[in-house]
């Protein structure tokens, strides 16, 4: 699997049709609308996101491994 930064992550969730609600803190929060999930993005600058939480992202968010 790739590994992609929290900045990086974030730029795919919205193109995919979620919306940035609220920054708290290093953490970028997401929902989309006629959705109950709700995502929390750690951004620190380009260090890229771990792999057990980018894989759980990626699940609740529907992406797929070829669209990062």
């Amino acid at each position: 699997m790739k590994a992609v930064s929290g900045k990086r992550f974030c730029r795919i969730l919205e193109s995919k049709g979620w919306e940035l609600i609220r920054i708290s803190g290093s953490h970028h929060i997401f929902i989309r609308y006629g959705s109950t999930i709700r995502l929390s993005i750690p951004v620190h600058g380009n260090t890229p996101l771990k792999f057990g939480l980018q894989k759980h992202l990626m699940k609740l968010a529907q992406i797929e491994e070829s669209e990062l």
